[in-house]
């Protein structure tokens, strides 16, 4: 265990002595998933839901003063500030499991300081420090293809949401009712931040899995109703992606008719279908081309580092997932040092 059992009681006396929390998460099922562990467990405060870039910085000042915390739960975020942190007045606890960085006057807690190979998602570490639903640690783990000692406790509780056969995330994403659970999460966090935001407060009150997955309650089928409607968009851009042939090494989709994102969750589906392949995902938008690049193989972040040489952009991630964003005219000049890399 990367954190501490002592860690994670800070983290638990922090959560039982605050009054006004203000939870900032990011916008996939570990973030989600990380600030509803905590929401729950203290049963106050407001989330704010941080999208497309993972960073905590200056624009968010007003959002505090304006709500007024006694404490700052970070979850989930790669980057914060330290401009930020030297401009409020309550305590922060930021939870991550990112690259480690180093800020002044933060309360940090990060596996990967001891151990960087621990990269060990915040909703398995936000489940040890209140030990209360379960699901929703399931949810946050598999959504970041992270296998928790916890898992065959959950298979015995929810059998037909994760089959005893099932040994790893990847099939646990693609092949059962659990998948499909990450997968409402993932699409109902699609749109404005308004609309996450909604959504988010409405994961709040769910009480089981089988609301959202059965429909069983109003909350329970505007969930599902939502991701239903973006899965149909994602279905028709995930059949292209399918029929583009890849080159070489890697399989390159690119799109620009989409006003939702979807590079994570199709450069998802395809890792999982061409397992040998570097899969790139490339949303044209504004004049720029946001992607997702995945490999099982490969460690990416010093591949994408060298093909972001002498091009407008910029990029990081985890060993096997990163993000990147490039000017769209220098999107050529991006690929061919990739492919040279590689």
């Amino acid at each position: 265990m990367a954190l501490t059992k002592k860690q994670i009681k800070q983290i638990r006396e922090e959560l039982e002595s605050c009054k006004r929390p203000l939870f900032f998460f990011h916008d996939d099922a570990d973030g989600l998933s990380s600030f509803l562990l905590l929401y729950r467990y203290t049963k106050e405060g407001k989330g704010i839901i941080i999208k497309s870039t993972p960073k905590v910085d200056e624009k968010f000042l007003r959002k505090v003063e304006e709500y007024g915390p006694d404490k700052i739960f970070i979850v989930d975020i790669a980057m914060v500030d330290q401009d930020f942190i030297d401009n409020v007045k309550a305590k922060i606890i930021w939870i991550d499991h990112h690259n480690p960085q180093k800020r002044r006057d933060v309360l940090y807690f990060n596996p990967r300081v001891k151990d960087p190979e621990a990269n060990i998602p915040v909703s398995y570490w936000c489940y040890k420090v209140t030990e209360k639903d379960m699901w929703i640690s399931m949810i946050g783990c598999i959504g970041d293809w992270y296998w928790p000692d916890f898992a065959e406790e959950f298979k015995k509780k929810y059998p037909d949401l994760l089959p005893k056969k099932v040994k790893d995330p990847e099939t646990a994403l693609f092949e059962t009712k659990l998948g499909k659970l990450v997968d409402v999460v993932s699409f109902c966090l699609k749109g404005t931040t308004r609309q996450a935001l909604q959504c988010a407060k409405i994961f709040t009150r769910i009480k089981t899995p089988y609301e959202i997955l059965n429909q069983e309650t109003p909350a329970g089928k505007f969930l599902y109703k939502r991701y239903l409607k973006y899965y149909k968009e994602y279905e028709k851009l995930l059949d292209k992606a399918l029929k583009q042939k890849p080159k070489n090494k890697i399989k390159l989709f690119k799109y620009s008719e989409a006003n939702i994102s979807f590079t994570k969750d199709i450069a998802n589906e395809l890792l999982h279908r061409f397992p040998d392949k570097i899969i790139i995902i490339a949303r044209e938008k504004s004049g720029e081309m946001k992607m997702s690049l995945r490999s099982k193989k490969k460690i990416l972040p010093p591949i994408l580092k060298k093909a972001l040489e002498d091009v407008e952009g910029y990029g990081g991630g985890h060993e096997h997932a990163c993000g990147a964003s490039v000017k769209k005219n220098d999107f050529e000049m991006f690929f061919k040092n990739l492919e040279k890399e590689l």
